[in-house]
Protein backbone atom coordinates (compact mmCIF):
# COMPACT_ATOMS: atom_id res chain seq x y z
CA UNK A 1 0.00 0.00 0.00
CA UNK A 2 1.29 3.45 -0.94
CA UNK A 3 2.21 5.97 1.77
CA UNK A 4 0.25 8.70 0.02
CA UNK A 5 -1.98 9.04 -3.04
CA UNK A 6 -2.60 11.24 -6.05
CA UNK A 7 -5.38 13.28 -4.40
CA UNK A 8 -3.44 14.05 -1.23
CA UNK A 9 -0.50 15.32 -3.26
CA UNK A 10 -2.85 17.28 -5.53
CA UNK A 11 -4.43 19.06 -2.54
CA UNK A 12 -0.96 19.95 -1.28
CA UNK A 13 -0.09 21.56 -4.62
CA UNK A 14 2.79 19.16 -5.21
CA UNK A 15 2.00 19.05 -8.95
CA UNK A 16 2.91 22.67 -9.72
CA UNK A 17 6.30 22.98 -11.36
CA UNK A 18 8.16 26.05 -12.58
CA UNK A 19 7.66 28.08 -15.74
CA UNK A 20 8.29 26.13 -18.93
CA UNK A 21 11.23 28.37 -19.86
CA UNK A 22 12.97 27.53 -16.57
CA UNK A 23 12.70 23.76 -16.85
CA UNK A 24 15.54 21.25 -16.74
CA UNK A 25 15.23 18.74 -19.62
CA UNK A 26 16.31 15.92 -17.27
CA UNK A 27 12.94 16.30 -15.53
CA UNK A 28 11.04 15.42 -18.72
CA UNK A 29 10.11 11.87 -17.53
CA UNK A 30 8.31 13.35 -14.52
CA UNK A 31 6.36 16.09 -16.32
CA UNK A 32 2.73 15.26 -17.16
CA UNK A 33 1.80 18.34 -19.20
CA UNK A 34 2.12 22.10 -19.47
CA UNK A 35 -0.65 24.51 -18.49
CA UNK A 36 -0.57 28.31 -18.81
CA UNK A 37 3.18 28.20 -19.32
CA UNK A 38 3.75 26.12 -16.16
CA UNK A 39 4.89 22.50 -16.11
CA UNK A 40 2.63 20.06 -14.26
CA UNK A 41 4.34 17.16 -12.48
CA UNK A 42 3.04 13.61 -12.91
CA UNK A 43 1.91 12.84 -9.35
CA UNK A 44 1.51 9.13 -10.05
CA UNK A 45 5.27 8.98 -10.45
CA UNK A 46 5.70 11.12 -7.35
CA UNK A 47 3.75 8.53 -5.31
CA UNK A 48 6.11 5.77 -6.47
CA UNK A 49 9.24 7.81 -5.77
CA UNK A 50 8.02 8.72 -2.28
CA UNK A 51 7.54 5.03 -1.51
CA UNK A 52 11.05 4.19 -2.74
CA UNK A 53 12.64 6.99 -0.72
CA UNK A 54 10.61 6.28 2.43
CA UNK A 55 11.42 2.56 2.40
CA UNK A 56 15.14 3.27 2.01
CA UNK A 57 15.01 5.86 4.81
CA UNK A 58 13.25 3.39 7.07
CA UNK A 59 16.05 0.85 6.66
CA UNK A 60 18.74 3.46 7.36
CA UNK A 61 16.97 4.54 10.56
CA UNK A 62 16.47 0.91 11.57
CA UNK A 63 20.22 0.34 11.27
CA UNK A 64 20.79 3.07 13.87
CA UNK A 65 22.47 5.55 11.53
CA UNK A 66 21.82 9.29 11.28
CA UNK A 67 20.07 11.11 8.44
CA UNK A 68 20.86 14.81 7.98
CA UNK A 69 18.02 17.07 6.78
CA UNK A 70 18.95 20.20 4.82
CA UNK A 71 16.43 22.98 4.20
CA UNK A 72 17.60 26.57 4.45
CA UNK A 73 14.94 28.23 2.25
CA UNK A 74 12.49 30.43 4.14
CA UNK A 75 9.32 28.42 3.52
CA UNK A 76 10.96 25.13 4.46
CA UNK A 77 13.22 25.78 7.46
CA UNK A 78 10.58 25.94 10.19
CA UNK A 79 8.58 23.03 8.76
CA UNK A 80 11.62 20.77 8.61
CA UNK A 81 12.96 21.65 12.06
CA UNK A 82 9.56 21.06 13.71
CA UNK A 83 8.98 17.73 11.98
CA UNK A 84 12.51 16.37 12.35
CA UNK A 85 13.38 17.44 15.90
CA UNK A 86 11.24 14.75 17.68
CA UNK A 87 13.09 11.98 15.82
CA UNK A 88 16.48 13.07 17.14
CA UNK A 89 17.86 13.37 13.60
CA UNK A 90 20.20 16.32 12.83
CA UNK A 91 19.15 19.14 10.53
CA UNK A 92 20.55 22.31 8.97
CA UNK A 93 17.97 25.06 8.50
CA UNK A 94 20.02 28.24 8.72
CA UNK A 95 23.12 28.40 6.54
CA UNK A 96 24.98 25.42 5.12
CA UNK A 97 28.51 25.79 6.55
CA UNK A 98 30.99 25.15 3.75
CA UNK A 99 32.87 21.93 4.41
CA UNK A 100 30.14 20.63 6.67
CA UNK A 101 30.80 17.13 5.31
CA UNK A 102 34.13 17.33 3.50
CA UNK A 103 35.79 19.12 6.43
CA UNK A 104 33.78 17.47 9.18
CA UNK A 105 36.65 17.52 11.72
CA UNK A 106 36.63 21.34 11.74
CA UNK A 107 32.86 21.41 12.26
CA UNK A 108 33.27 19.04 15.22
CA UNK A 109 35.82 21.44 16.72
CA UNK A 110 33.26 24.25 16.53
CA UNK A 111 30.70 22.05 18.28
CA UNK A 112 33.26 21.24 21.01
CA UNK A 113 33.89 24.97 21.41
CA UNK A 114 30.17 25.40 22.09
CA UNK A 115 30.38 22.69 24.77
CA UNK A 116 33.42 24.39 26.32
CA UNK A 117 31.53 27.68 26.62
CA UNK A 118 28.64 25.84 28.28
CA UNK A 119 31.09 24.34 30.76
CA UNK A 120 32.50 27.80 31.54
CA UNK A 121 29.01 28.94 32.48
CA UNK A 122 28.59 26.10 34.97
CA UNK A 123 32.06 25.78 36.53
CA UNK A 124 32.25 29.40 37.66
CA UNK A 125 34.69 30.63 35.01
CA UNK A 126 32.25 33.37 33.96
CA UNK A 127 32.47 34.85 37.45
CA UNK A 128 36.17 35.63 36.96
CA UNK A 129 35.94 37.53 33.66
CA UNK A 130 34.75 41.01 32.79
CA UNK A 131 31.23 41.79 31.60
CA UNK A 132 32.59 42.71 28.18
CA UNK A 133 34.37 39.36 27.75
CA UNK A 134 31.30 37.54 29.03
CA UNK A 135 29.12 39.34 26.46
CA UNK A 136 31.51 38.51 23.61
CA UNK A 137 31.63 34.83 24.58
CA UNK A 138 27.82 34.73 24.88
CA UNK A 139 27.48 36.18 21.36
CA UNK A 140 29.86 33.55 19.98
CA UNK A 141 27.83 30.85 21.75
CA UNK A 142 24.55 32.18 20.32
CA UNK A 143 25.99 32.22 16.78
CA UNK A 144 27.28 28.67 17.14
CA UNK A 145 23.92 27.53 18.49
CA UNK A 146 22.12 29.05 15.50
CA UNK A 147 24.42 27.46 12.93
CA UNK A 148 25.38 24.20 14.64
CA UNK A 149 22.94 23.58 17.49
CA UNK A 150 20.91 21.03 15.58
CA UNK A 151 23.99 18.97 14.69
CA UNK A 152 25.62 19.03 18.14
CA UNK A 153 24.98 15.29 18.56
CA UNK A 154 26.29 14.37 15.11
CA UNK A 155 29.57 12.69 16.11
CA UNK A 156 30.23 11.13 12.71
CA UNK A 157 29.28 11.71 9.09
CA UNK A 158 25.58 11.09 8.37
CA UNK A 159 24.50 7.95 6.51
CA UNK A 160 22.26 9.98 4.18
CA UNK A 161 20.98 13.48 3.39
CA UNK A 162 17.41 14.61 2.78
CA UNK A 163 17.33 17.91 0.88
CA UNK A 164 14.61 20.40 0.02
CA UNK A 165 15.54 22.20 -3.24
CA UNK A 166 18.80 20.80 -4.62
CA UNK A 167 19.38 23.96 -6.68
CA UNK A 168 19.61 26.08 -3.53
CA UNK A 169 21.50 23.43 -1.57
CA UNK A 170 23.92 22.59 -4.41
CA UNK A 171 26.94 22.77 -2.09
CA UNK A 172 25.45 20.16 0.24
CA UNK A 173 24.64 17.93 -2.76
CA UNK A 174 28.20 18.28 -4.11
CA UNK A 175 29.80 17.46 -0.74
CA UNK A 176 27.61 14.40 -0.25
CA UNK A 177 28.38 13.17 -3.76
CA UNK A 178 32.11 13.60 -3.19
CA UNK A 179 31.91 11.41 -0.07
CA UNK A 180 29.49 8.89 -1.63
CA UNK A 181 26.78 9.71 0.92
CA UNK A 182 23.30 8.76 -0.41
CA UNK A 183 21.07 11.75 -1.14
CA UNK A 184 17.27 12.04 -1.03
CA UNK A 185 15.57 15.19 -2.26
CA UNK A 186 12.40 16.97 -3.34
CA UNK A 187 13.23 17.91 -6.93
CA UNK A 188 11.26 20.54 -8.86
CA UNK A 189 11.08 20.94 -12.65
CA UNK A 190 13.99 23.44 -12.71
CA UNK A 191 16.49 20.96 -11.20
CA UNK A 192 18.42 17.90 -12.37
CA UNK A 193 17.12 14.72 -10.67
CA UNK A 194 20.27 12.84 -11.72
CA UNK A 195 22.28 14.76 -9.12
CA UNK A 196 20.70 12.78 -6.27
CA UNK A 197 20.17 9.09 -5.58
CA UNK A 198 16.47 9.30 -4.65
CA UNK A 199 14.65 12.13 -6.44
CA UNK A 200 11.07 12.90 -5.43
CA UNK A 201 9.52 14.99 -8.26
CA UNK A 202 7.36 17.63 -6.59
CA UNK A 203 6.89 21.30 -5.88
CA UNK A 204 9.74 22.38 -3.60
CA UNK A 205 8.44 25.93 -3.06
CA UNK A 206 4.92 25.46 -1.63
CA UNK A 207 4.95 24.97 2.15
CA UNK A 208 2.06 22.49 1.91
CA UNK A 209 3.98 20.29 -0.52
CA UNK A 210 7.19 20.45 1.54
CA UNK A 211 5.28 19.70 4.73
CA UNK A 212 3.44 16.66 3.34
CA UNK A 213 6.49 15.01 1.76
CA UNK A 214 8.79 15.71 4.71
CA UNK A 215 6.15 14.34 7.11
CA UNK A 216 5.95 11.10 5.08
CA UNK A 217 9.73 10.70 5.19
CA UNK A 218 9.82 11.43 8.93
CA UNK A 219 7.07 8.86 9.51
CA UNK A 220 9.16 6.25 7.69
CA UNK A 221 12.13 7.11 9.90
CA UNK A 222 9.98 6.76 13.02
CA UNK A 223 8.87 3.33 11.80
CA UNK A 224 12.49 2.32 11.38
CA UNK A 225 13.40 3.55 14.87
CA UNK A 226 10.42 1.71 16.38
CA UNK A 227 11.39 -1.56 14.68
CA UNK A 228 14.96 -1.12 15.87
CA UNK A 229 13.72 -0.71 19.46
CA UNK A 230 11.51 -3.82 19.16
CA UNK A 231 14.43 -5.85 17.82
CA UNK A 232 16.63 -4.70 20.69
CA UNK A 233 13.95 -5.53 23.28
CA UNK A 234 13.44 -8.96 21.73
CA UNK A 235 17.19 -9.60 21.75
CA UNK A 236 17.39 -8.57 25.41
CA UNK A 237 14.52 -10.92 26.33
CA UNK A 238 16.20 -13.80 24.52
CA UNK A 239 19.48 -13.20 26.33
CA UNK A 240 17.73 -13.03 29.71
CA UNK A 241 15.80 -16.22 28.90
CA UNK A 242 19.01 -18.01 27.94
CA UNK A 243 20.67 -16.80 31.15
CA UNK A 244 17.79 -18.07 33.33
CA UNK A 245 17.83 -21.42 31.53
CA UNK A 246 21.57 -21.75 32.07
CA UNK A 247 21.29 -21.00 35.80
CA UNK A 248 18.33 -23.37 36.39
CA UNK A 249 19.11 -27.01 37.59
CA UNK A 250 18.98 -29.56 34.78
CA UNK A 251 15.97 -31.86 34.59
CA UNK A 252 18.19 -34.93 34.19
CA UNK A 253 19.76 -34.37 37.59
CA UNK A 254 16.36 -34.11 39.25
CA UNK A 255 15.19 -37.37 37.71
CA UNK A 256 18.31 -39.20 38.85
CA UNK A 257 17.84 -38.00 42.41
CA UNK A 258 14.19 -39.12 42.55
CA UNK A 259 15.06 -42.46 41.00
CA UNK A 260 17.53 -43.43 43.77
CA UNK A 261 14.99 -43.79 46.62
CA UNK A 262 12.76 -45.86 44.36
CA UNK A 263 15.62 -48.14 43.45
CA UNK A 264 16.52 -48.62 47.13
CA UNK A 265 12.94 -49.47 48.03
CA UNK A 266 12.70 -52.06 45.30
CA UNK A 267 15.90 -53.67 46.56
CA UNK A 268 14.61 -53.94 50.14
CA UNK A 269 11.39 -55.54 48.94
CA UNK A 270 13.35 -58.15 47.02
CA UNK A 271 15.39 -59.07 50.10
CA UNK A 272 12.20 -59.36 52.18
CA UNK A 273 10.65 -61.66 49.62
CA UNK A 274 13.69 -63.92 49.67
CA UNK A 275 13.45 -64.14 53.44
Amino acid sequence: MHRTDFNELLEAGAHFGHLKRKWNPAMAPYIFTEKNGIHIIDLNKTVVKIDEAANAMKQIAKSGKKILFVATKKQAKDIVSQLVKPTGMPYVTERWPGGMLTNFATIRKAVKKMSTIDKMATDGTFNNISKKEKLQISRVRAKLETNLGSIADLTRLPAALFIVDISKEHIAVAEAKRLNIPTFAIVDTNSDPNLVDYAIPANDDASTSISLITALIVKAIEEGLSERKLDKDSETEQKEGAKVAAEAPSEGTGEAETAKPGAGTRKRKTIGEKR
